[in-house]
């Protein structure tokens, strides 16, 4: 009897051993289009502890323009990983994309933001995690109209920045649900200022957001929606700047990034004046297990899984970090 409880056991610790060995030998790539923004640092930590945990190589790649991305592909490829998951800086990169991957035999997942083919329609067939903008842009929008009535603005005096991003649909999505939020609640559309930013952070947004409040100086009270944190907070700068006072500006970003986070936590408030946090623990840490999955055992991922936001705002972004698991 012993001799067969130390078979059993002697084969459990192969097999143990066996699947560690593998699971070493899994390397994944994990390619973002803006390396230095909070929100893909935090994909990039949560995503490096799925790979402590299962303990395969995660191998992170930052790639702003679609030669770089092209490079990553064949990087990985030629370092032997098995799959990847991206960001693409581009959607309409998505052909391209798809054919690199299987031309070095890496299984392909997006997260964020979903390909596109030729016509703009999704490529269905890659496994992608995003993010339900239209809704979560109605909740920018809800957030602003809620602020407006406590504030016993009338909405005909307020004037509202469309920090724009045109160029990527999810931006769209998030602008507009916002937006159809605003109109119906009695918004004129007339007092919507566009405010199209060259890039996808504070900077392209303050600057774009300076022109709108420069050509409308008779607007005394503002509002401002965005693709993301960044988005408003440049239009949180801009009203700065031109002597706009925080009580009189309502700016809700979408993502729950440290920039976001750090504006709550100053002395004073100021016009930023919540987020839809999203969760970057699952967009890092869950498409990278599922990238294990189907690499390791066959798995593979639902094709389309879209996550939810949360509201928060300076005095309980704290407790929603919390339920969001990201504290």
């Amino acid at each position: 009897m012993g001799f067969i409880k130390a078979a059993i056991l002697a084969g459990t610790v192969a097999v143990f051993a066996a699947t560690s060995a593998y699971a070493a030998d899994v390397k994944i790539g994990f390619i973002v289009k803006q390396p230095e923004e909070p929100w893909f640092q935090d994909e990039w930590k949560f995503a490096d502890i799925a790979a402590q945990e299962k303990g395969f190589t995660l191998v992170k790649i930052g790639a702003e323009d679609g030669e770089k991305v092209q490079s990553a592909i064949d990087n990985l490829g030629a370092q032997g990983a098995q799959g990847f998951i991206i960001c693409t800086p581009d959607v309409k990169l998505g052909p391209g994309i798809v054919a690199k991957a299987a031309a070095n035999d890496l299984k392909l997942m997006t997260v964020d933001d979903r390909l596109v083919n030729a016509d703009g329609s999704p490529i269905e067939d890659v496994p992608h995690m995003g993010i339900s903008a239209t809704k979560i842009g109605e909740a920018v929008g809800e957030t602003i109209v809620e602020e407006i009535k406590k504030r016993g603005w009338d909405m005909k005096d307020v004037g509202a920045i469309r920090v724009s991003y045109d160029q990527l649909p999810t931006a769209v999505d998030r602008v507009e649900g916002a937006l159809s939020v605003l109109k119906a609640a009695g918004f004129p559309e007339a007092n919507i200022f566009d405010a199209p930013q060259a890039k996808t952070d504070t900077e392209a947004a303050l600057n774009a957001s300076t022109v709108v409040l420069n050509k409308n100086a008779g607007i005394k009270h503002w509002v401002a929606v965005g693709l993301n944190d960044e988005a408003v907070l440049g239009a949180v700068r801009a009203t700065e700047s031109v002597g706009i006072a925080a009580d009189s500006m309502i700016g809700v970003g979408i993502g729950g990034a440290d920039s976001a986070i750090n504006e709550f936590k100053k002395p004073a408030a100021t016009g930023f004046f919540g987020t839809v946090i999203i969760s970057p623990k699952r967009h890092g840490y869950e498409t990278a297990l599922n990238m294990f999955e189907w690499v390791a055992n066959g798995k593979e991922p639902e094709k389309l899984i879209l996550t939810a936001g949360q509201v928060a705002l300076r005095d309980n972004y704290e407790q929603v970090r919390k339920d969001l698991g990201i504290e």
